[in-house]
């Protein structure tokens, strides 16, 4: 596509985006809210998986780490909708950089494995901490955000959606200029051929932590729009299901495309919580029906499937 018409497509989009709360409903704002959250998780991790080649099944780890730091600050301190969102940053951040330094010296099945094995131990770890986390039945009464320091709380959904916005955009850009930076390009490379990076001099660890890192800050952003969205959080947005989610997100929308990301977390979302509830809950099924024939139809995903080829007839060859 070329690039005039991509920024023309992606302003366009962000305009989209903004008028929603104009021309829509509430439950339609709070559906994209929902849907940001979970794209922003699917971005970061779409870092890792696309762009550097690491990927993980364990990326709800740093996400619930940052929902729960965001919720604890905003329940317990204060609710100005920066704070609990910049604590969500460090928190989901410093969580990636020290399990980074153990997971990212593995790589392949190893690496998938371990961090699997640590969002796991996040996970169980919540359920027993009741003194901090709730236990099972996690933290509620979280009060609602507010847009200046003791200010009255937001209960307009269009007025929290421009703001789980504003981050979304912010959280995206971040990402978007990482991997098109000199990082970037080193993480390409690190993905493509690891050893011929290190015979060159490049530290193969250093970049994989700070990739890592990032990836780690990103989610627990998109952990404190959660809270934010929800103002509920709980042992479950550590599970596997969350980081399948996100993961899925990032197969179904093509790998190494952030926008791709996007779409596949909105895909996912939707279908999960939206259309499987009116089939009876059988959202998962239905999901894992459109996860099969994704990677069957569209190998390359939504973002990386040239469709004026897919739906062009290919002349056949004359026979002899």
């Amino acid at each position: 596509m070329r690039p005039k018409l991509s920024s023309a497509l992606a302003i366009l989009s962000v305009l989209l985006l903004v008028a929603v709360p104009l021309l829509f409903p509430a439950d339609i704002a709070n559906t994209l809210s929902r849907v940001l959250a979970l794209a922003l998780l699917a971005v970061s991790l779409d870092l890792l998986v696309g762009v550097s080649g690491m990927p993980s099944l364990g990326h709800a780890a740093p996400f619930g780490v940052g929902a729960y730091a965001a919720a604890l600050v905003a329940r317990d301190t204060t609710s100005f909708a920066p704070v609990p969102l910049l604590v969500a940053v460090v928190a989901g951040g410093l969580f990636a950089l020290l399990t980074g330094v153990l997971m990212v010296r593995t790589k392949g099945t190893y690496f998938l494995m371990l961090t699997l094995a640590i969002a796991e131990l996040a996970h169980v770890l919540a359920q027993r901490w009741e003194g901090l986390t709730g236990g099972t039945n996690g933290l509620y009464g979280i009060p609602s955000l507010t847009l200046s320091p003791g200010g009255e709380p937001v209960t307009l959904a269009g007025v929290r959606y421009w703001w789980i916005l504003l981050i979304f955009l912010i959280g995206f850009a971040i990402v978007w200029w990482t991997s098109r930076s000199m990082l970037g390009r080193s993480l390409r490379g690190l993905r493509d051929n690891e050893e011929r990076m290190a015979s060159i001099g490049y530290s193969t660890f250093g970049l994989k932590l700070a990739v890592y890192g990032i990836a780690g800050a990103v989610a627990g952003a998109a952990g404190s729009l959660w809270v934010a969205q929800n103002r509920f959080v709980s042992p479950e947005d550590l599970a596997f299901e969350v980081s399948a989610m996100a993961l899925l997100a990032v197969v179904v929308g093509g790998r190494g495309r952030l926008w791709g990301a996007v779409l596949g977390a909105a895909l996912v979302t939707i279908v999960r919580d939206d259309i499987g509830a009116s089939l009876g809950g059988r959202g998962p099924l239905l999901l894992g029906l459109v996860f099969i024939a994704a990677v069957y139809l569209l190998p390359h995903g939504f973002a990386g499937t040239n469709w004026r080829q897919l739906f062009t007839r290919r002349p056949q060859e004359d026979q002899a």
